[in-house]
């Protein structure tokens, strides 16, 4: 990993399209390569990881989002574990802006991590400034 690596935060927007080859899936698959290249580092939320397999299974089933859980697990991402730190950064973040709690971990994360959020959901225009947003397609 070199010194001027770029850092990205994956929101389940994001781990979602890349699944589901969406709009925005290029630009996560371009990072992801990145990151299997030592050019990038990503990271994901625990909180975020258990928002895309709860998604998946109400859309698609168990069998589904154990797979999707799988496949997130192979990537070059590392999955930030929720911490008591972590939690209370998120509930701080979400007290003073109009963003879900599970977003808020994103924006912890990022904060965290110095990174920027890679995601097409428009919640996160509420703290785009504290936290740098790249936005994909949708």
């Amino acid at each position: 990993m070199t010194a001027s690596a770029s850092r990205y935060v994956l929101d389940s927007f994001a781990l979602l399209a890349h699944l589901g080859d969406e709009a925005g899936a290029a630009r996560v698959r371009a990072v992801l390569k990145a990151a299997s290249l030592g050019r990038a580092q990503v990271f994901v939320s625990a909180i975020n990881l258990g928002e895309l397999v709860y998604i998946t299974e109400r859309e698609r089933g168990l069998v589904q989002a154990q797979m999707a859980l799988n496949a997130v697990e192979q990537l070059p991402i590392q999955i930030l574990e929720a911490t008591r730190e972590r939690v209370l950064a998120a509930a701080h973040i979400k007290a003073s802006h109009a963003i879900s709690y599970a977003d808020a971990f994103v924006v912890a994360a990022a904060q965290e991590m110095g990174a920027t959020i890679l995601t097409g959901d428009p919640e996160f225009r509420t703290v785009e400034g504290p936290v740098s947003v790249e936005w994909l397609a949708r």
